[in-house]
C-alpha cells in the first residue's frame, strides 16, 4: 500500500494537484465486482516485497504490456501471472522477474501521450489454461462509440483500497469528441488515447497498466491500457486509456527488435 500511495502522489505532482487529468496509477474498478474467472493474460506487477503496483497483460511468452507511467524497474519488480485471489496459494500462479523495461520514446509524463511500456521477463512463462496471451487490437481496429467493453484489475474499489480478488466492470466506449467535450482541454485527448466509462463505474488507484478488453465474435481483444482519469475515480467521468491500435506498430517493432 505504501508504494501505491507514493506513486500516486508522484503522478499527481507531475501535472499539478488540481489538474483533472490525474492518472490513476494502479487501477481497480469502482462500481464493479469480483471477476467471474481469472483472465489468463492479466498480470499483477509487484514490488520485491509483494505489494501490487500496476496491472499489465501478457502479449507473448516473454513480454508484458503496461503503462509507461507505472514506475516499474528491472531487477526490482516482478510479474505475477495466473493470479485470481491474491490471498491464496494457488499453484497455477507463475512468477517472473522483470529483466528489461522499454518505455515509448515519445511518452510525455505531463500529458500522458503515448503512455505505453513493454516489460521483458527474465524467462518465458508456460502457457496453461490460467496463463495465456491476449489478442491485441490491430492498427486498423476501430471501436464504435457505445460498445460495451470490460476493465479488469486489482485497483481500489468502493469498499476496499486493495481488493484480494480480481475485479471487473463493464464500460461503454466514449467517442473522442464527447471525451474532449467532457474534459474541456482541447489538447488533452490525443490520437494515442481512447475513452470509456462515465456510466456508473470507473478505474481507480491500482488499475493502471491493465487492460480494457472488447469482445469481437467471441474473441477478447485488448483495445486500451489504463492511463488516466478523475482523481476521485468519479464514476460519471470517462476514463482515458492508451489506444492499442494506434500504438500497435511500436509494440510489434519493439518486441521483434529486442
Amino acid at each position: 500500500m505504501f508504494w501505491i500511495i507514493c506513486c500516486f502522489v508522484l503522478v499527481a505532482s507531475a501535472v499539478g494537484q488540481n489538474d483533472p487529468r490525474l492518472r490513476i496509477l494502479s487501477v481497480s474498478s469502482v462500481g464493479g465486482g469480483n471477476a467471474l474467472f481469472a483472465w489468463p493474460w492479466q498480470v499483477s506487477l509487484k514490488t520485491s516485497k509483494g505489494v501490487h503496483l500496476c496491472g499489465g497483460t501478457l502479449i507473448n511468452k516473454n513480454w508484458i504490456l503496461t503503462a509507461a507511467h507505472c514506475p516499474v524497474r528491472a531487477g526490482y519488480h516482478h510479474a505475477v501471472l495466473g493470479e485470481y485471489d491474491r490471498g491464496s496459494e494457488d499453484k497455477a500462479v507463475q512468477i517472473r522477474k522483470i529483466s528489461k523495461v522499454i518505455v515509448h520514446p515519445r511518452f510525455n509524463k505531463d500529458t500522458f501521450n503515448n503512455d505505453v511500456a513493454l516489460l521483458r521477463l527474465s524467462s518465458p512463462v508456460q502457457i496453461t489454461s490460467r496463463v495465456a496471451t491476449v489478442q491485441l487490437a490491430t492498427s486498423t481496429t476501430s471501436i464504435s462509440s457505445g460498445t460495451l467493453c470490460v476493465l479488469v484489475g486489482w485497483g481500489r474499489t468502493a469498499t476496499s483500497l486493495s481488493p484480494r480478488v480480481l475485479q471487473e466492470t463493464t464500460l461503454p466506449i466514449v467517442s473522442t469528441a464527447n471525451c474532449r467535450r467532457y474534459w474541456g482541454l482541447t489538447r488533452s485527448i490525443t490520437d494515442s488515447m481512447i475513452c470509456a466509462g462515465g456510466s456508473g463505474s470507473s478505474a481507480c488507484q491500482g488499475d493502471s497498466g491493465g487492460p480494457l478488453l472488447c469482445d469481437s465474435n467471441g474473441v477478447w481483444y485488448q483495445v486500451g491500457i489504463v492511463s488516466w482519469g478523475a482523481i476521485d475515480c468519479g464514476v460519471n467521468a470517462p476514463g482515458v486509456y492508451s489506444r492499442v491500435s494506434y500504438l500497435r506498430q511500436w509494440i510489434d517493432d519493439t518486441v521483434s527488435s529486442n
